[in-house]
């Protein structure tokens, strides 16, 4: 009996350390200021979301950095990095390439190429939606149906 009552409470006080574990393991969106990007570190990685205005108090921006959070897991499986540059005075490395007048949301694939620029908020369907189109995305979609 007293083997049985260890092993419960073995399990038992095993269980929330288990749980703490797979939560702090679960993946979040990454979300980093242009400034602080090189971006050949994202190279053949992920896939860079610029996400620029002209003011971090801008709607279209907030509206932006919301609807990408309302489906942070989408993204996260296509291999997405948001980066965002909100001040047009600073003039980082990005916005010089990348050219936005005002607000902009440009999407980038692995290979460093821009794939398409958007002048206006786009929710994370039309993004994935997009995204599931580029030929690396498909290829990875083939290589993960190959698995199961």
């Amino acid at each position: 009996m007293r083997a049985f009552t260890a092993l419960v409470l073995s399990a038992a006080l095993a269980i929330p350390a288990f749980a703490q574990e797979t939560e702090s393991e679960v993946p979040t969106l990454e979300i980093v200021a242009a400034s602080d990007v090189d971006l050949f570190q994202y190279a053949w990685t992920h896939r860079p979301i610029f996400v620029f205005a002209d003011s971090p108090f801008d709607p279209r921006f907030e509206e932006q950095i919301s609807l990408l959070m309302d489906d942070a897991e989408e993204l996260i499986i296509r291999d997405v990095v948001v980066i965002t540059d909100t001040d047009p005075a600073n003039m980082s490395a990005l916005r010089k390439d990348l050219r936005p007048r005002g607000f902009g949301l440009v999407l980038m694939g692995k290979d460093g190429q821009v794939k398409l620029r958007k002048p206006s908020p786009w929710d994370v369907r039309e993004i994935t939606h997009a995204i599931d189109k580029w030929p690396i995305r498909l290829k990875e979609i083939r290589d993960e149906q190959g698995k199961s």
